[in-house]
């Protein structure tokens, strides 16, 4: 039961209902949490010492009470917590977010009380950072911030998140430049054996790296001529690679399988079979393609074809601007692609769409730039 206790200037307790207080008394505020456990706090002035008490019960009872206690954990043992318990996290996203935490925001904010934490000291981190990190990272670390201060305050360990108004440096998406069918001619020569049939079918399916690299031959479909997309070859720090999950829900998809591609998978099976495993495209000693190694073999390639800089996620690019060359709707792109939304695709592809003055043009020449046809009346040519 909460109560306020009142000591004399010796320390010690005067009983309840004393008439004159002396001067240099203290006031002790017992309360309990709503989980019960006791807490106490000391006021030199009654009145501070009742409005304490008073709010501390309104705060119970409308749920807003946060344990002062709770708030001295540092912002690492609360965000460590805060990471082992997200279930929702595919493996690659947890490793994603431990190494930005550890890298990013442990040698900064790590030790902090989480309940001291202030937003100039967030908007301060941000500045910090943002000579380190590109703007589109450092949003994305962020974001795993914000989130570990959003549950401290349903967790009831914080009041309030200091993650409110933050000023992120500005991102600007670079305008997609898709390659030329030469530019992918030549990486693809400059390529070992091994590894030319994989540009082709990137080239011709949009396939991210990891989907590409965790290909089997159950999924490719040869007859209907279809490649099912469920699975990507992700690499975890101190582990092989794998088989996981695509990046999104919406990477789950069917993809039509173009005659191209579908020649030169079959051709590269015949001089490079699948081992056991399943595996349409594997290294040297036959092993799933470790994308940090491949990375060393792509750079030589791009350098030897004179196109340095670009990437294997390039491809993708490639075959998103041949779709939207030949007509293809926003949705079937995102649907090809596996994007979430048509945002995603929009925002990334938007200029590559003809612009409506381009379709207005080629609406009205299409009709009063035809040729006439003279009309024959019984009077005559109108």
């Amino acid at each position: 039961m909460a109560s306020i206790d009142v000591y004399g200037p010796d320390g010690t307790r005067l009983p309840a209902g004393v008439g004159r207080v002396p001067k240099g008394s203290r006031y002790q505020v017992r309360y309990r949490t709503p989980e019960g456990a006791s807490r106490k706090r000391m006021f030199t002035r009654k009145v501070d010492a009742e409005q304490f008490l008073v709010s501390v019960e309104h705060r119970k009872l409308t749920g807003e009470y946060v344990d002062a206690s709770a708030g001295r954990r540092t912002v690492r043992d609360y965000a460590e917590a805060w990471r082992a318990a997200q279930v929702q996290h595919r493996p690659t996203t947890a490793a994603q977010v431990e190494t930005h935490l550890r890298r990013h925001v442990y040698p900064i904010l790590g030790d902090r009380p989480i309940g001291a934490v202030r937003r100039s000291e967030i908007q301060g981190w941000v500045r910090n950072r943002s000579t380190e990190l590109a703007p589109s990272t450092l949003g994305v670390v962020y974001g795993y911030l914000a989130a570990v201060f959003r549950a401290a305050v349903d967790d009831q360990v914080i009041a309030r998140t200091p993650c409110t108004r933050i000023n992120l440096p500005k991102r600007t998406r670079p305008r997609v430049v898709p390659l030329e069918v030469a530019q992918v001619d030549a990486i693809c020569e400059a390529l070992p054996d091994r590894y030319q049939a994989l540009v082709t079918l990137a080239a011709a399916t949009g396939l991210r790296q990891g989907e590409a690299f965790g290909l089997t031959v159950d999924r490719v479909d040869f007859l209907r001529r279809t490649v099912r997309v469920d699975r990507q070859l992700v690499l975890m720090p101190g582990a092989g690679p794998h088989l996981a999950e695509p990046k999104t829900p919406a990477s789950h998809r069917m993809i039509p399988l173009p005659a191209v591609a579908g020649d030169a998978l079959a051709a590269h099976l015949a001089v490079f079979p699948a081992g056991p495993e399943g595996f349409v495209f594997t290294n040297d000693r036959g092993e799933p393609i470790r994308r940090t190694r491949f990375s060393d073999v792509w750079r030589r390639a791009v350098a030897r074809a004179g196109v340095e800089g670009v990437t294997f996620h390039d491809l993708r690019h490639f075959y998103a601007s041949l779709l939207i060359r030949h007509g293809e709707s926003v949705k079937v792109v995102q649907e090809r692609l596996g994007h979430a939304s048509p945002v995603e695709t929009l925002e990334t592809y938007a200029h590559l769409w003809p612009d409506s003055d381009d379709r207005t043009r080629s609406a009205v020449d299409s009709v009063l730039g035809a040729p006439r046809v003279p009309v024959v009346s019984e009077g005559g040519v109108m």
